[in-house]
Order: C-alpha cells, then structure tokens, then sequence
C-alpha cells in the first residue's frame, strides 16, 4: 500500500486510491470510487459511489463529493464547501443515480470555503470561486467568481492571483488575452 488512510477512515470494496494520497479521520470513500495520486483528503470527507478525482487534489474538511461529480488535477476544495448531485431533490421522491446530474471540475479550479456547486454545471480551468459563493451557472476558464449567485468579477491567474486591467500577472508575469470572452494564456 502506497498510500495512508487513517484508521477511523472507511474504503469500500472496488476503490482505487494512487500514490502518496493522504485520507485522514472519519472519511469514507465508496464504492467503485478512484482517487488520484499526490491527493489529500481532509477530516470527514465522503466520496460518493463511482466519483472520479484525479491527481493533486486537495479536499479540505467536511465536504461530500457526490456520486456524478468529477475532479480533475490540482483542484482545491475548500472547508465544508457543497456539491449537490440532484436538481429537485424529494425525499418522498428519489431521482435515484438517473437523475443525478453532472458536476465537471476542471484543471486547477479552487473553490473556497462553504462555497455552493449546483449540479449540472462545468467549473472550468483555474478558476477561483470566493467562500461563501453559490455557482449556478457553467463558469469560464481563469474567472473569478464571488456572490449569491456567483457572478463574475475578474480573472485570475494560473498561479491564483487576480489579473491585472491589461490581463497580465504581477506576481508570476504570465500574460492573457481575451478570444471570444475567453481568457487564454499567451505563450511565452
């Protein structure tokens, strides 16, 4: 085993957990689940059944990812932070795994704490959504999201630092330019 799962943690048959990756106390990752390498997951982190999270994520504290929800590399999951997986949820009636919907994390993407994701939505590459946000709709590559609901009022750097008016960064120097609303890096 090249991985640590602290003893208070459940795994379930038919997960596959990488190298290196970190699963503190009181987790339980469910069935058909796979987890990267390099990942760390905080206290009291549920995976649902058959989530996909890929290498370097960082999962803080108290926060569930559902069944239907995928994580791509270097996401960054901030404390108690939600995700749903059912539009109109009924307890008298469950949609049942056909009426969960699709979450997309996207490369890089971080989402503060106590931030809200409806289902159904893509959060794209190196995104930074504020605490306490509420995204409702797709969110575009590098924006910076804040409110309820979230709206947009920037952009941010790879590196998570907010853009500059000209689309340039002053911590690493990594420069942007906008193609059609959306940001792409400019090679260097």
């Amino acid at each position: 085993m090249n991985y640590f799962v602290h003893e208070s943690s459940y795994i379930d048959d038919n997960v596959k957990i990488g190298d290196n990756t970190k699963i503190w106390h009181f987790c339980h990752v469910q069935s058909g689940a796979s987890i990267g390498k390099n990942c760390s997951l905080g206290q009291n982190v549920n995976v649902g059944n058959n989530v996909k999270i890929g290498d370097s994520v960082k999962i803080q504290n108290n926060v569930s990812i559902y069944e239907g929800v995928e994580l791509e590399d270097f996401v960054f999951c901030g404390p108690s932070m939600v995700f749903t997986n059912v539009k109109t949820p009924r307890s008298a009636f469950p949609a049942g795994r056909e009426g969960y919907h699709k979450t997309l994390v996207k490369q890089g993407a971080s989402i503060g704490a106590n931030a809200t994701i409806v289902c159904g939505k893509t959060i794209g590459c190196w995104v930074l959504i504020a605490s306490g946000a509420v995204v409702t709709k797709d969110v575009p590559d590098y924006a910076l999201m804040a409110g309820v609901p979230a709206k947009q009022i920037g952009w941010v750097c790879q590196c998570g630092e907010r853009l500059t008016d000209n689309l340039a960064c002053a911590k690493c120097q990594r420069k942007y330019k906008l193609n059609n609303n959306q940001l792409e890096k400019i090679d260097s």
